[in-house]
């Protein structure tokens, strides 16, 4: 069931995800809370949008199914806009199925297309987030090109992180899906980066922190 949210809300969702500051009054009016429970399905392929859909927490897949009936994982959000995509198209090109339990907001679609249009200070934004995604998918791509577990978990730190630390705020589970790895291989190279002192690991309040240590120089 969706709800308005309060002003007391918004100041809550602003001051845990910074981004949301940058939507105008007009939007954040309009927006509405959902809650999707795990493995529900929020859109489909093929139907039409009607809304902008913002993780607050939890995760939400884009899937798609292959002739064989395979789940083909299009993209994993825990946080910001999914499907940015659909603002321009008149329907949806897979499906969206919560991972787990999950909360979103909700935003009218025409209005979010009209706020980007008319709004200049908004148009940026949303013309610099997309540029980020685009960035983030090349790097994504150019990850799973690479061979060894190790490569990948470095340059997801690099990547993804800020000067060679990440706070990873999801499963190991989960990273490991997203790296392409099975947790094991996963929790198995984790351990022997530590060991070899190559990144430091600290786990509080489930906020796992890795940090790339600098390697020192032969000669």
């Amino acid at each position: 069931m969706a709800a308005l949210l309060t002003d007391q809300d918004w100041v809550s969702l602003m001051q845990a995800h910074p981004e949301l500051v940058a939507l105008p009054a007009s939007l954040r009016r309009q927006a509405s809370s959902i809650v999707a429970t795990e493995g529900e399905t929020v859109f489909r392929l093929g139907s039409q949008p009607r809304r902008m859909l913002w993780v607050v927490d939890g995760e939400l897949r884009l899937v798609r199914r292959s002739r064989s009936g395979t789940e083909i994982i299009l993209q994993r959000a825990y946080s910001g806009f999914v499907a940015e995509a659909s603002l321009e198209s008149s329907r949806y090109h897979c499906d969206a199925v919560a991972a787990t339990d999950s909360r979103l907001l909700a935003i009218p679609i025409q209005a979010f297309r009209e706020a980007v249009r008319r709004d200049e200070k908004f148009r940026i934004f949303w013309m610099r987030r997309l540029a980020r995604e685009v960035r983030l998918l090349r790097a994504q791509c150019e990850r799973l090109n690479l061979h060894s577990a190790t490569d990948r978990i470095e340059h997801y730190i690099e990547a993804e992180g800020n000067n060679g630390r990440l706070e990873l705020r999801r499963t190991k589970k989960a990273w490991a899906a997203e790296l392409g790895l099975s947790h094991e291989a996963l929790y198995r190279t984790l351990a022997s980066l530590q060991q070899a002192g190559r990144i430091t690991a600290d786990e509080s309040a489930g906020v796992l922190v890795l940090t790339l240590n600098a390697r020192a120089s032969s000669k």
